[in-house]
């Protein structure tokens, strides 16, 4: 099983960390085969409200990305992400995948 996709990762920040996410994710194509981005809001207790609108409704706009991997390579990316990027706002967790593939 380990050469199989058999997690997802996912990963949860603040809108403005998302270009430094990305270069992230993109400098490890071994690790990451590709990932989607979703746009959301949240809220966190280890949030920051840097703006006041933000402070006012309670919460800030949030981006998520996933990315479909091997478990080791997602704990790998983690590690690696924990010394370069060490941030409480960006939050992690990885779920098993019972199945991948494309519709081809």
């Amino acid at each position: 099983m380990s050469n199989e996709l058999n997690c997802c990762l996912t990963l949860v920040c603040h809108r403005s960390l998302e270009e430094r996410l990305v270069n992230h994710l993109l400098e490890h194509p071994n690790w990451v085969r590709g990932f989607v981005i979703l746009q959301g809001e949240g809220s966190s207790q280890k949030e920051v409200l840097p703006s006041m609108l933000e402070q006012v409704r309670g919460r800030s706009r949030r981006v998520s990305f996933q990315c479909v991997m091997k478990l080791e390579d997602a704990r790998a990316l983690i590690a690696r992400l924990k010394q370069v990027a060490n941030n409480p706002e960006i939050a992690y967790w990885i779920t098993p995948v019972i199945d991948f593939g494309r519709m081809d």
